[in-house]
C-alpha cells in the first residue's frame, strides 16, 4: 500500500508514552519531544513496570491512556549477547512489543510507532537493502532469534492496522550509537565496544588492541539524535503498513570504523584482527531513499557522532553499565 497523509500533526498537549525512554533510543526520543515543547510524556522504568507482565503492561497503559505510544523498548545487544542468549532475546522482545501493542488496542490508541532493527533482512539481501526484502531469504544466524521478534512486530503492526483501522507505523533504524549506549565488554555492539577498547588500552598504554574478525563486514551508522528526530518526522508524515528504514545511506568497514574510533581517543597502538571470531553479516548498508523523499536526512556524520559519543562516555564513565 501507498503512503497517505498522516492522520494528524503531533499536539504538544497529547500524552505520550515513550517505553523504554531511559536507553539510548528512548531517552534520546524523550529530548527531542520535550525540545520540541511537547508537556504530558509519560515513561516508567523497567523497576517501575515490568513490560513482559502482561497484567502490569495493561493496567499502565488504561492508567495513564497515552494517545500516542513509541516502542523503544527491547532487550538488545551485539552479537555475542546475541549468539549466547538467543532463547531469551526472543522470549523477551516477544512479550514486550505483544503486551505493549495489546494494551495500546485496547484502549484505542491510533497512533503507534515500533522500532525495529536491520537485523530483521535477511543476510545476503541486495545491498543496499529495501524495505521490500523483508522475508525474502535466511537471517544472519547470530541474531536470528531477534530478529524473529522484530520480524512479529511488523506484523503486529500491519494486522491491527488492517484489523482495527489503526494509524500505527513501524520503522527500521541502522545501526545506532551515541549518548546512553551500552558500554558492557561483551553485551555492547561494536562501537561503543571499541571506545571502552581503545579507551582502556590508551590508559594502560598497551601495544595494539584486538578486535573481532577480518574487519572487512561493513556497517552503516546512525547517531541516536538523528534517529530521535527522524521518529517525530516519521510520526507527523508517514502513515503506511510498509516498514520504512532510517539510516544515513553510507557503511564503513569494522577496520575503517576501528581507526577512526582510535584517532578520536588517541590510541596510537597496533589494531590486530582475530580471525578466529565471527564476522556477522558481510554488508548491511540500508536503502534510505523512501524516508529522504518523505523529506528526512540525518543532521550528524560519524566522525562528530563518535566524538560526541566519546565524550559523553568519559563524562559518564563511573555509572555506565561496563561490567
Amino acid at each position: 500500500m501507498s503512503q497517505g497523509p498522516a492522520p494528524y500533526q503531533l499536539d504538544p498537549e497529547s500524552t505520550i508514552y515513550i517505553a523504554g525512554h531511559r536507553g539510548m533510543v528512548g531517552s534520546a526520543i524523550w529530548r527531542e519531544l520535550e525540545g520540541r515543547g511537547f508537556k504530558n510524556l509519560v515513561g516508567a522504568t523497567s523497576q517501575e513496570l515490568d513490560l513482559r507482565n502482561r497484567e502490569s503492561v495493561f493496567s499502565f497503559i488504561k492508567s495513564n491512556k497515552p494517545e500516542v505510544v513509541i516502542d523503544a523498548a527491547a532487550r538488545v545487544g551485539g552479537i555475542l549477547a546475541n549468539n549466547t542468549y538467543p532463547a531469551e532475546f526472543l522470549s523477551d522482545n516477544l512479550q514486550i512489543q505483544v503486551n505493549l501493542m495489546d494494551a495500546a488496542n485496547s484502549i484505542d490508541v491510533s497512533r503507534l510507532l515500533f522500532l525495529g532493527s536491520s537485523c530483521i533482512y535477511p543476510k545476503f539481501a541486495e545491498q543496499p537493502i529495501k524495505e521490500e526484502s523483508l522475508l525474502t531469504g535466511a537471517l544472519e544466524p547470530t541474531n536470528d532469534a531477534y530478529a524473529i521478534a522484530k520480524i512479529a512486530g511488523i506484523m503486529q503492526v500491519q494486522a491491527s492496522r488492517r484489523q482495527y483501522g489503526r494509524h500505527w507505523i513501524s520503522a527500521m533504524p541502522t545501526n545506532l550509537y551515541g549518548p546512553g549506549d551500552n558500554f558492557h565488554p561483551n553485551n555492547s555492539h561494536v562501537l561503543p565496544a571499541l571506545i571502552r577498547r581503545f579507551h582502556e588500552a590508551k590508559l594502560a598504554g598497551d601495544s595494539e588492541v584486538v578486535i573481532w574478525g577480518s574487519g572487512n563486514p561493513r556497517r552503516e551508522f546512525l547517531f541516536v539524535e538523528d534517529l530521535a528526530r527522524a521518529c517525530v518526522f516519521l510520526l507527523e508524515n508517514y502513515d503506511s503498513p510498509d516498514t520504512i528504514n532510517v539510516g544515513v545511506g553510507i557503511d564503513v568497514s569494522i577496520r575503517e570504523l576501528s581507526e577512526l574510533i582510535a584517532s578520536i581517543v588517541g590510541y596510537t597502538g597496533d589494531i590486530r584482527q582475530d580471525l578466529t571470531k565471527p564476522d556477522g553479516t558481510p554488508r548491511k548498508l540500508l536503502d534510505v531513499s523512501r524516508i529522504t523523499q518523505a523529506g528526512w536526512s540525518p543532521l550528524v556524520s560519524l566522525e562528530e557522532g563518535i566524538e560526541r559519543t566519546y565524550q559523553w562516555f568519559l563524562s559518564h564513565h563511573s555509572e555506565l553499565r561496563t561490567k
